[in-house]
Order: C-alpha cells, then sequence, then structure tokens
C-alpha cells in the first residue's frame, strides 16, 4: 500500500479515468469546508450501501434495485452537515442548463444523489457552508482531467482522530485510487475521510492518522483506548463518504454487492468504523462503457483494494490547519 509523501503530487488521476466521469471541487475560502462532484452527464447505473448509525443523504431510496430511475447524472459530497445537502440544487441546475436528466416525458429531471460529512466546528465563520451555488461552481469546474487531492471540496474540513477530543485530532482530506486490469476493466474509488478513529494501513498495520497521544509526539491507537475505561462521549462530528465506480456493465442489484465489498476496504483502513457516530456511506457506478457479463467477485474486490487506498491518500495529500496537524507535518516533526 503506497502512502505519498511531502515530495508526491497531490494531483492524481484515479476516478476521472473511468470513461464518461468527470470530477469537480469547491473550496470556500471562509472556513475549510466545500463539495466535491461526480458527474456522470451520459448517465451511469448507481447503487448506494449506508453502514454508518449517523448518515446525512439525499435521493438515497431512489437507488433501491426494487425502484424504477436506474441511472444517476451527478453524485455529490460535501461538508456542512446536512446544510451540505443543498450543493445538489446547484448540480441540478446546471445540469438542467445542458438538457441532462431523467425523461419524465414534460422535463428531464436531473438525478443527483448525495452525501454529507460533518465540518461545521472548523474556522471561526461558522454559518459558511456549502450551498447550491457551491455545488453550481463545483460543476461547472468538474473534468476528466486528474484529481486534486486532500485539503479540497469535501475534503477541506475533513478531520480524523477524533476519538481523544478535537485537540488531539488530526487533519483528513479526499483522495482517489485507481485499478486497471487486462481487458481494459478499471475500478476506482474516491474518498472523502473524516473518520471518528484511526487511519491504518492494513498491509503492516501501521497508524498513518489518527487520535494524538496527549503530548501530541505520538499515537494513542483507537482501538488500545476503545479497550481501556474509555468515557468520553462521542458525537456525530465524524464520517467517511465516497464513490466506487467502474467501467463495466452492472445492474443496481450488482452494483449494490460491490458497493459493499468496498466497505470492506474502509474497514481495512479506517478503525473504527461503521459507528454510532458515523455516517458512513458508498455510492457505486458503473458507466457501462465495456459491455458483456462482468466478474462481481473481481469487480469487489477490486472496489476494496481501491477503497482503501483512497482512504490513505486522503489524509496522505492533505494539509495542516491551526490545531490540526497533516501526516506531512505530523511525520517531519511539527505537532
Amino acid at each position: 500500500m503506497s502512502v505519498p509523501t511531502a515530495q508526491n503530487t497531490s494531483l492524481s488521476e484515479g476516478i476521472t479515468a473511468i470513461e464518461g466521469v468527470k470530477v469537480g471541487h469547491h473550496t470556500l475560502s471562509e472556513r475549510p469546508t466545500g463539495c466535491t462532484i461526480i458527474l456522470t452527464e451520459s448517465g451511469a447505473t448507481a447503487a448506494v450501501d449506508v453502514r454508518g448509525s449517523a448518515p446525512g443523504t439525499r435521493e438515497i431510496a431512489l437507488l433501491d434495485p426494487t425502484n424504477t430511475v436506474n441511472q444517476v447524472h451527478a453524485i455529490t459530497l460535501s461538508g456542512g452537515s446536512a446544510f451540505g445537502l443543498s450543493v445538489a440544487d446547484g448540480v441540478m441546475r446546471y445540469l438542467e442548463e445542458r438538457n441532462v436528466g431523467y425523461d419524465t416525458g414534460s422535463a428531464k429531471v436531473p438525478i443527483v444523489p448525495a452525501a454529507i460529512l460533518y465540518d461545521l466546528n472548523l474556522g471561526s465563520e461558522l454559518s459558511k457552508r456549502p450551498t447550491a451555488n457551491c455545488g453550481y461552481e463545483a460543476a461547472r469546474n468538474a473534468s476528466d482531467d486528474k484529481i486534486q487531492e486532500g485539503s479540497v471540496g469535501a475534503g477541506a474540513g475533513a478531520t480524523v482522530g477524533k476519538l481523544g477530543g478535537p485537540q488531539r485530532a488530526m487533519k483528513g482530506g479526499i483522495g482517489t485510487s485507481l485499478i486497471e486490469v487486462p481487458g481494459g476493466i478499471k475500478v476506482a474509488a474516491l474518498m472523502a475521510v473524516n473518520a471518528l478513529g484511526d487511519i491504518v494501513n492494513p498491509d503492516t498495520g501501521t497508524i498513518i492518522a489518527g487520535v494524538r497521544t496527549i503530548d501530541g509526539r505520538g499515537f494513542a491507537d483507537a482501538s488500545t483506548l476503545l479497550r481501556q475505561n474509555f468515557s468520553r462521549r462521542t458525537n456525530h462530528e465524524n464520517t467517511t463518504i465516497g464513490v466506487v465506480a467502474t467501467n463495466v456493465t452492472l445492474n443496481k442489484s450488482q452494483l449494490g454487492l460491490i458497493a459493499r465489498m468496498a466497505h470492506d476496504g474502509m474497514a481495512r483502513a479506517v478503525r473504527p468504523s461503521h459507528t454510532p457516530s458515523d455516517g458512513d456511506i458508498i455510492f457505486a457506478i458503473a458507466t457501462g462503457h465495456i459491455q458483456g457479463e462482468a466478474n462481481l467477485l473481481q469487480i469487489g474486490s477490486l472496489a476494496a483494494e481501491v477503497t482503501t487506498e483512497a482512504i490513505i491518500r486522503g489524509v496522505s495529500t492533505a494539509n495542516s490547519i491551526p490545531g490540526y496537524p497533516s501526516v506531512r507535518d505530523f511525520q517531519g516533526g511539527v505537532h
């Protein structure tokens, strides 16, 4: 599992290598928060798996395999807690202007599911949060170029390691990862990492970011804290959200399985995950550029791998903000 360092670029092709997928960020200047838009203007079949107990979502019911609409035209990931769900309004406006949407006969209605993370506790301008205009700008900026990672878009206000309180937390962020296998099959992930606990390299068991010790010079280890007489009241200021994508052809039921398997990748890297204090959500989309029967075991296993890698990249490419050191600064001795 590769871990970016300060010398690595924070630009990665990742999920934009999937044909038909564009990504756009909008980051607010007033305080650390923002939104990230995954555009699929030609449509993509989609499903979702919600594992955290404190989610904030929009248009999730529509992704149930028993429901009518099969394709989405964008997915929004946003800070701002439930206020950030309004970002989808701006994305809908952008798509409507381009005549993109589900054809009802009378109008084309853009289908834009959304998920949010909590970052309302950061900065001084607490009334500033992502709005519909932010969604519009992110959609307008979307492209299939390499994606900026770290402290941008939905990752701008993301933090990790809050199990020990905000004074012992670190900076989270947004990251992406891609695997391509013979036959041109691609599987990718884009994850915004705002976890209660630690981010771990599952290959080595090494904590990359998370709850710092009281003196700020090491990691306390969230698993160790939870084995002790731990009485701190946790809150809902957490959540890791994201999208896995593939260029094969899958239906909603199959994508539901892919999203479920992708959560295994989250559980490998985020410890603990899927808690009462998190709203962990993974969307799965398929653009269908490769026809024919897909190997669900292969696609789902790869989805878990890229989810893990994207989470690690999200924290490893982030920049520090006051009170929340980044992986780069922490490793460099700035505590």
